[in-house]
C-alpha cells in the first residue's frame, strides 16, 4: 500500500534518470592529471611559479632540484635554446617558460618533434609574471623543436 507522500515514478522515467546521472557522472569527472616531470635549480623562485601555473592548467608536476643542464643535455634539448627548467611531458622535453595551453595544443597535435623551448626568461611569460614584473609583457615566442635542433614558430606572445 502506497503513502500520500510516495510519489510514483513510472519505470521509462525511473530508468531515463538513472542513465541520465550515469551520463551527467562521466562528464563531470575530471580528466586526470598529465604527469610533467620538472629538472630546475633549487633556488629558482620563478620555477616554481611556473610549476604552479602548470598545476592550475591540470598538471601533475614531479620536481627534481638536481639543476636542468644534464637533463636538457640527455634529453637533447639545444643548449643554446635553455631557460632556467627542463621537463618532460608525454615524451616531449619543454624547456623554459612555455604556456600550459601550448603544451596543451602539443600533446593534442602530437607533432614529430622534440618538444617546445623558450630561450630565455622573457618577462610576461608564465612564472615570469605578475606584480613583482610590474605586469610587464614583452612579446615572445614559443618555439617547436625538432630532433636535429631546427625550429619553427609554434605560438606569439604579445
Amino acid at each position: 500500500m502506497n503513502s500520500p507522500f510516495q510519489a510514483r515514478l513510472p519505470r521509462r522515467h525511473f530508468v531515463g534518470l538513472v542513465a541520465a546521472l550515469g551520463v551527467a557522472r562521466v562528464f563531470a569527472e575530471p580528466d586526470p592529471a598529465v604527469a610533467v616531470q620538472v629538472w630546475k635549480d633549487p633556488n629558482c623562485g620563478c620555477c616554481k611559479d611556473w610549476i604552479v601555473h602548470l598545476e592550475r592548467n591540470g598538471f601533475k608536476i614531479s620536481a627534481g632540484d638536481r639543476g636542468d643542464s644534464a637533463a636538457r643535455a640527455r634529453l637533447g634539448m639545444p643548449q643554446k635554446l635553455g631557460s632556467c627548467h627542463t621537463a618532460l611531458v608525454q615524451g616531449y622535453v619543454v624547456e623554459g617558460h612555455v604556456p600550459a595551453t601550448d603544451i596543451h595544443r602539443l600533446l593534442k597535435d602530437r607533432p614529430s618533434a622534440l618538444g617546445l623551448a623558450v630561450p630565455g626568461m622573457p618577462i610576461g611569460s608564465p612564472g615570469m609574471d605578475g606584480p613583482v614584473y610590474g605586469n610587464r609583457r614583452d612579446p615572445y615566442q614559443v618555439l617547436l623543436v625538432q630532433r636535429d635542433g631546427a625550429t619553427t614558430v609554434f605560438s606569439n606572445h604579445s
